[in-house]
């Protein structure tokens, strides 16, 4: 997480500055990546926790108990 923003801070010059003259194709690629950033980041902190605990307690339905399996 850390790493994602430390890419979008300093993609956010380049966001802010807009179409100036020289920056063509920098402008449309920072904002891209800094939106790709973003979703990958709210991603990894909502809808992966989610779909662990909605998958993982249909795994723990199906496996017995640990004190019923022989040792």
């Amino acid at each position: 997480m850390m790493t994602a923003l430390t890419a979008g801070l300093a993609l956010v010059p380049l966001v802010v500055a807009g179409e100036i003259p020289g920056h063509e194709i920098e402008h449309p690629m920072a904002i891209v990546i800094l939106g790709g950033l973003v979703t990958s980041t709210l991603v990894n902190l909502f809808i992966v926790p989610s779909l662990y605990l909605v998958f993982g307690q249909r795994n723990d339905a199906e496996t017995p108990p640990a004190e019923a399996q022989p040792a």
